[in-house]
Formats: C-alpha cells, sequence, structure tokens
C-alpha cells in the first residue's frame, strides 16, 4: 500500500518530458507504429501461410493419414500402393481407410478463358471424406462424368461465375485440355500453393490424368472406432506396414505441411527475416528518440544528481519514456494493420486476420524493443556530472 501511495504522488516526469513537445511525440509514437505494423505485417502473411496451406488438411475426415515417405507437401505429394490401406484395416481399431487422389491442374477461367493452377482432390463419392457440409451435400453431382464442384474461395475474379452457380446455373471450362461441367461451389480457400480447389469424384480425377493409376494413391485417410488411440494405432500401423508409407496422426499431417512451408521454401525465411528486420528498425528509431531527449535535458538531470537523486531515479524516468512509447505506438499500428490485413484478405482471399494472440505477442515484442532502446540511452544518463554545471 506504501509503495502505491509512493507511486501515486510521484511526479511522472517521463511523460512530462514526453509530452512537453506534441511535435516530437507524434514522431516518436510514429516510428513506434511503423515498427509495429511491420512486425505485424509479416506475422500475419507467415499465419495466412501456414493457415492456407492446412486448409485441405483441417476439412478431411480422418484420425490417421497414410502418405508416401517420398511426399513434400500437399501440392507435391507422392503416391503409394493402395493395398497399404486395405493391409491397414488388419490392425483393430481402424474403422475405415479411404484413398485420396491430389495434382496440381491448370484450368481456365469459366469466363475469362485465362489459365491459373488450381490444386484438384478427387475422391469416391460414396464416402464422406470431408466434413464440409457444403461437399457432402453435393457428392450426387460428381458421380456424374466429367463434372467438378468449384471452390468460391479461389482466387482471382469468380464474381461472375459463382453468381451463374448460384442460380443453379452450370458452367463449361477445361482442365487438362478436358472439357468439364462445374456442377457447383464448395468454400476452403485459396493458399500460397494454389489459387483454389477442385473436387471431383476418383473416376473423374483418373479421367483426367490418364497417366494416374488408381492402385496410387495420394493420401490416405484412416477413421478410427470411437474410443481408439491414434497414437497407439500409428505406432501398430508403423510395425504392421512397408517403409514405402508413411504413417502420421492428423496433427502431425497439419506441422508435416506447415514444416514444409517454414523449413523448406524461402518464403518462410523471408517473413522472419522481416519481424527481426521491424525489431531491429524499432530499436534504432526509438533510440534516437531517447538518446535525443537524454542529450537535451542533460543539464536537468546532473541537477537532479546535485539535489540528492540517484542513477536509478534518473533511468526509471528513461525507462517511462520508453513504456509510454510502446503503449502509445501499439493501438493505432493494431488499427492500421486490421485495414491492411482486410485489404490483403480481399485482394488474395488469403486467411488474414488479426489474432489476440498474435496482438499480444507483438505487444510484448513492443515493449521489449522499447526497453532495450531505453537501457541503451541510459549509458549517457550515467555520465551526468554536477560538476559540469558550474
Amino acid at each position: 500500500m506504501i509503495g502505491f501511495q509512493q507511486l501515486q504522488r510521484r511526479t511522472p516526469l517521463g511523460w512530462l518530458q514526453l509530452s512537453h513537445q506534441k511535435g516530437k511525440l507524434v514522431v516518436a509514437c510514429a516510428g513506434v507504429v511503423f515498427a509495429d505494423v511491420l512486425m505485424l505485417m509479416q506475422l500475419g502473411f507467415q499465419g495466412a501461410l501456414f493457415n492456407s496451406a492446412v486448409l485441405v488438411h483441417n476439412s478431411v475426415r480422418a484420425d490417421v493419414v497414410l502418405i508416401s515417405p517420398q511426399a513434400r507437401n500437399l501440392t507435391n505429394m507422392s503416391s503409394f500402393p493402395r493395398r497399404r490401406l486395405y493391409q491397414s484395416m488388419d490392425i483393430p481399431g481402424v474403422q475405415s481407410a479411404e484413398a485420396l487422389y491430389a495434382n496440381m491442374v491448370n484450368w481456365k477461367h469459366p469466363t475469362t478463358q485465362r489459365e491459373t493452377s488450381m490444386l484438384m482432390l478427387g475422391f469416391d463419392p460414396n464416402s464422406s471424406v470431408f466434413e464440409q457440409p457444403d461437399i457432402n451435400q453435393q457428392l450426387n453431382s460428381i458421380k456424374l462424368p466429367n463434372t467438378v464442384l468449384f471452390d468460391s474461395g479461389s482466387r482471382g475474379d469468380y464474381k461472375a461465375a459463382i453468381a451463374q452457380l448460384g442460380q443453379n446455373q452450370p458452367l463449361k471450362t477445361e482442365i487438362e485440355r478436358h472439357s468439364v461441367t462445374i456442377a457447383g461451389t464448395i468454400r476452403i480457400g485459396s493458399s500460397f500453393g494454389a489459387d483454389g480447389h477442385l473436387i471431383t469424384s476418383d473416376q473423374n480425377f483418373l479421367r483426367l490424368f490418364p497417366r494416374r493409376q488408381a492402385s496410387s494413391v495420394s493420401v490416405g485417410l484412416l477413421q478410427l472406432q470411437p474410443g481408439t488411440d491414434p497414437v497407439q494405432t500409428v505406432q501398430a500401423l508403423k510395425a504392421h506396414l512397408p517403409n514405402d508409407v508413411q504413417v502420421l496422426t492428423r496433427q502431425e499431417f497439419i506441422e508435416f505441411e506447415r514444416s514444409y512451408w517454414a523449413r523448406n521454401t524461402p518464403i518462410g525465411f523471408i517473413f522472419n527475416l522481416g519481424v527481426t528486420m521491424g525489431f531491429i528498425v524499432g530499436v534504432i528509431i526509438v533510440y534516437q528518440v531517447l538518446s535525443t531527449d537524454v542529450n537535451a535535458h542533460m543539464g536537468e538531470y546532473a541537477t537532479f544528481k546535485a539535489m540528492g537523486y540517484r542513477n536509478r531515479y534518473l533511468l526509471m524516468v528513461v525507462f517511462e519514456e520508453a513504456v509510454i512509447l510502446a503503449i502509445i505506438g501499439f493501438f493505432p499500428s493494431v488499427v492500421i494493420s486490421a485495414g491492411l490485413y482486410r485489404l490483403t484478405r480481399n485482394a488474395t482471399n488469403l486467411p488474414l486476420y488479426m489474432t489476440l494472440a498474435r496482438g499480444i505477442f507483438v505487444l510484448m515484442l513492443t515493449m521489449v524493443m522499447c526497453t532495450l532502446s531505453g537501457a541503451i540511452a541510459t549509458r549517457k544518463l550515467q555520465s551526468a556530472d554536477p560538476a559540469d554545471m558550474f
């Protein structure tokens, strides 16, 4: 209680020094805002990268996943023998095993005829491989030959096509020089690897890719009986199946995809570097502000020392300024970044959203950034000598 009362009686020298010159305060806060926006945007892009990469992973209905050991990520899947799915049914607790075929395709925009890259997914429409209701409600339509479902979250201008499909008017287009019918829309979303997704039956998929064989599948989706431990089942499957297939839990399948983008692609490194650069720029800007302030008030600090104030008190004044700059600069940066997120999301259809965890993380980085700058700036303050005043 005594400490709180002392704090209440304490003169806010840090705030008074910052607010004494409004113009310099605005410039200092603008520097912190710039650094925070830079970090928030880089972290936002990184989050969009990881979240968009696992949109399909989060949509499939599977407790355990089989993939080829040569697979790199969902857009670069190698195949493995389909009979591994049948063999996996030997393990107690495995309820079903479904095959998923995946391949990148070039398709023509239904209205502009411009080519773009999409990820095509094929599976047995008699089984519910996806958890999304919009896909499961249209399984009968993809049983028809050369018929696909189109991802309305695809990147590009598809407003006219989506509006026509919304009126139950199928569209015609070309995929890999094959004429196909778009029977309806589903929504998954675009990613850094594909502009969107196309859903079709396994028979249509093999018809579009005649070199692919039904006996070679991209992903095996295993559902377990209720109460079965996925980790123990994975261990049993690894012991039972040959080493030409990799067995993962659903979460490991998601981490497999994220790890590819984080460690095996330049873009993951670039986003991490961007966050680091934003932090360094912020440290430099805040240091310049605080260092200039310390130099400008060196005489006053020396006078305080002559009056008996210790270095600790004066250092707290500088740290107070650092914390004030961190707090004032943080909130405008969140508002600006949220607006830029929305602008980017509308332009790219990437899942770019401001999250509470990201905001708290950047606030902590900002506090560290400003405190570090204040610590560097106080080196000059400690050299303040009352004798210099006389």
